[in-house]
Formats: C-alpha cells, structure tokens, sequence
C-alpha cells in the first residue's frame, strides 16, 4: 500500500493519505507533508518532539496536527520523517516525531508549505484515509 499520493490544486498542492488505521493515515499525511518540503533520504532520526493535541472531530485533529508540525520546522527547523502515534482516538492524538535539524549542506529544501487549510479537507474513518490542501 502506498503511503500517500500528492494532488494538484490550483496554485497550492495537496495530498490524499492511507494506512491501515486512520491513526496510520495521519502519519503517513505529516510524511507527505515533509516529503513537499524537502528530500527525505538524507534525513537521520537523532533527535524527537513529542506531540499531544485535542479537537472536537478528526477534521480538525488533522488539521492541528499538520500545522503544529509546519510550525515546528518553521521555528525548530527541524526536518521530520518518521512519525509514532501511540494515543488516537479520532479526537486526540499523541505522537513521537523523528527527525533532524536542517544542514543546508546536506538536506535540499523543495517546496515552502505555509499552512494546511480546511478546503476539501477529509478524516475518512471507513476508508481510513485523509485528504488535505496545503497553502504553499
């Protein structure tokens, strides 16, 4: 199964993401998320953030959590790649994010995302897969 598949939209870009479980989904959507910013290959796992975030419907839980992990490369700069959500309820979520600092002389920057949004913005529990549009 593949992880997740970018989307085109107008003057910003989006992906569609799966998993197994929709707490897998959301995973695999921050590594998409990560994989528009920057080439992923050379990034190692030597350091961690831990998340814990609260909302009212898997929509909006999607939605803080992608823009919790732009806002941590955009102030941390820290590149992420490997993402463990060990609570999800649909509701909440924790998870432990893996990554590095940003080296210029290693990593390559691709795409500037700014924000996730909550156009077409989707938390599919049955097919266990999310979609987002990201403000780039």
């Amino acid at each position: 199964m593949k992880r997740y598949q970018l989307i085109e939209h107008t003057a910003d870009t989006g992906l569609v993401a799966y998993g197994q479980t929709l707490a897998e989904a959301f995973a695999n959507a921050a590594y998409g998320l990560f994989s528009i910013i920057a080439e992923l290959k050379t990034v190692k796992e030597t350091e961690s953030r831990r998340l814990e975030i609260s909302e009212d419907d898997p929509e909006a839980l999607l939605f803080e959590w992608l823009n919790r992990l732009i806002y941590l490369f955009d102030v941390d700069m820290i590149l992420l790649k490997r993402f463990e959500i060990t609570d999800f309820n649909g509701h909440r979520l924790k998870a432990t994010c893996y990554g590095e600092k940003y080296d210029p002389s290693r990593h390559r920057l691709k795409t500037g995302v700014k924000a996730a949004t909550y156009h077409l913005l989707k938390a599919d529990q049955e097919k266990n897969q999310v979609r987002v549009i990201f403000d780039i």
